[in-house]
């Protein structure tokens, strides 16, 4: 066998170019990564600059430029020297842009200067990948403009009963591509600035770094962020030049005029991060709305609460924000609306919430489901959690997402019309209600009189001075969202059945009365329960179909018993071919 000697020329040659093949394989996954988050364009362009100087053969003496639409894009102390690899792309719409690498020093000469020919092959991939992402973003702009409807729904409400099935069929292999694709993007990179003081504070109570890891491991969570704490101006923007960051959060603490001149800077030199600030104490909340409004930007704000687990909430409710579009439309996920004004209130309350949310998720997919991967993937189809605080917001976020709403829960008093108002969560349910009638809804307040308004409209009311206020919560999500046992009702709403498994759900659906099958499925309960079981497909299919699709109640049940039932047999074929 030949052997290579570590001294031999040859061998060495082949072992560079090895690695710089493997760098720029790199490169070309990472961009593919970026792309795939589907962030705003600027946003993108930044991240994916940062990627660049790394694949060249002389990464410590690379910078790099991205050019587009008049917006410039840069590594840290980018200059322009004499030594420049130049290429140039253009979107559909005729925007001219370019991608630039430049070296700092002067190197042999190689194929293109001191540039590889492989490297002219690298910056032309990243061009085109860059171009289709740009052409695919504004193509999806013009789509929306012109093709409000989703084509797929309509195409789906045309077809019989049998042609679903074989659809189902056909695409039953590719069904944890729908998982792959929901939540693109991550938080992976978070930049913490707070001064010293503040920052022992934190960890000292809350053993932050510890703790956040130990949410995400036991809450089987995968992609862990990495945080990077600073505790000045000059040292926040030396980070931010060399890494991009999905997140920031800026402390407020004994030092309040300090931080908020810093993040005003930060978010004028990088407008597309989303910036939190997180407050050491709730009588800090007046000066963070004065700083509001007299312009200062940041996106939102939380309480510190001496429990660590609200820095996993603001990383999740940023996540959620940023992937409702795309996973509701994807996966049809649904979206539970939080209409709460005080931070000190849902600095607590959102921990809460997204724990019990994730907790139960996983506990439903720990009983359907056996493949370790799969199981990791259904997660992603959870109910995204959206927070409005005021009136305006939440009308907003209920006209976008009103198809794909699972409950709201919304407090009694707070903002309309930049004025506090006292009934304007009974208002707003009040309004969704005429719409929705059949929507979940929480009324909540920590004043036990409002009570009477939630029973004027049979909502559900919690006391949030309530000692039971988890328990109160938990009761909530498990028998209106789909989370709890499946409960056979007849048209009456009385109780016939209970379902504690997929196997039951199936047995009851065949014998249950045809009044119980027409309740369910006027107030959509069974894609509701299956889409809280990670059964994205199934639930995607029963959930344009209307009863009056089918002939009779009897052609609907047959139709639901032939999908559960092809699930259950082509599982059982892919375990059979597995062995």
């Amino acid at each position: 066998m030949e052997t290579f000697n570590n001294n031999d020329p040859e061998y060495n040659r082949l072992l560079h170019e090895q690695q710089e093949r493997l760098k720029e394989l790199a490169c070309i996954n990472s961009t593919t990564s970026v792309l795939k988050e589907g962030k705003p364009i600027e946003e993108t362009l930044q991240q994916i600059v940062l990627l660049l100087p790394a694949a060249w053969q002389y990464p410590e003496y690379t910078i790099a430029r991205i050019k587009f639409m008049n917006k410039v894009f840069e590594t840290s102390n980018f200059f322009e020297s004499g030594w420049r690899m130049y290429q140039e792309f253009v979107s559909i719409d005729g925007e001219k842009g370019s991608i630039e690498i430049y070296y700092t020093r002067e190197f042999r000469g190689e194929d293109e200067g001191p540039f590889l020919t492989e490297e002219r092959d690298l910056i032309q991939n990243i061009s085109s990948l860059i171009t289709g992402y740009i052409n695919s973003y504004k193509a999806r702009d013009l789509y929306r403009l012109t093709q409000p409807q989703d084509q797929e729904d309509e195409y789906i409400k045309d077809v019989s009963s049998r042609k679903l099935l074989q659809k189902f069929l056909d695409r039953h292999n590719a069904e944890r591509d729908v998982f792959h694709d929901l939540m693109p993007f991550k938080v992976k990179e978070i930049l913490l600035v707070a001064n010293l003081y503040d920052a022992y504070s934190i960890e000292g109570e809350g053993r932050f770094s510890d703790h956040i890891l130990g949410e995400y491991y036991q809450l089987s969570l995968t992609s862990i962020p990495r945080v990077t704490g600073v505790s000045g101006e000059e040292e926040a923007f030396s980070r931010l030049k060399s890494r991009h960051y999905d997140m920031i959060i800026i402390m407020i603490g004994v030092d309040k005029e300090n931080p908020m001149k810093l993040c005003k800077k930060i978010k004028d030199k990088y407008p597309y991060i989303p910036t939190f600030l997180l407050l050491n104490s709730p009588g800090d909340v007046e000066f963070v709305k004065k700083q509001k409004a007299g312009g200062i930007p940041f996106d939102n704000y939380f309480v510190w609460t001496g429990e660590s687990k609200v820095f996993f909430a603001m990383v999740k409710l940023l996540e959620d924000r940023v992937n409702v579009e795309n996973d509701t439309k994807k996966g049809l996920t649904r979206v539970i609306l939080i209409v709460e004004d005080s931070a000190e209130y849902y600095s607590s309350y959102l921990p809460m919430l997204y724990t019990l949310v994730m907790e139960q998720t996983r506990n439903l997919i720990e009983d359907v489901s056996t493949d370790e991967l799969y199981k990791v993937l259904k997660l992603r189809a959870r109910p995204k959690i959206l927070l409005a605080s005021t009136y305006e917001e939440a009308i907003i976020i209920y006209n976008e997402y009103k198809e794909s709403l699972l409950c709201i829960i919304s407090d009694m008093r707070f903002p309309r019309g930049n004025l506090l108002d006292d009934t304007a969560g009974f208002d707003l349910i009040k309004h969704v209600k005429n719409e929705l009638p059949n929507l979940p809804t929480v009324l909540q307040s920590s004043d036990p009189s409002n009570a009477n308004y939630a029973y004027t409209l049979k909502l559900s009311f919690i006391n949030k001075n309530s000692e039971s206020l988890l328990q109160d919560l938990k009761s909530f999500i498990n028998y209106y969202l789909g989370f709890g046992h499946f409960v056979y009702r007849d048209n009456k709403g009385r109780q016939i059945a209970v379902a504690k498994s997929m196997k039951e759900f199936e047995s009851y659906l065949e014998t249950v009365p045809e009044d119980s099958l027409e309740y369910h499925a006027m107030k959509n309960h069974f894609s509701l329960w299956l889409m809280a079981r990670g059964e994205v497909k199934i639930a995607k299919m029963i959930n344009p179909m209307k009863l009056s699709d089918f002939q009779s109640l009897k052609e609907f049940r047959k139709f639901l018993i032939d999908i559960i039932r092809l699930r259950l047999l082509l599982k059982v074929l892919k375990r059979f071919l597995k062995s």
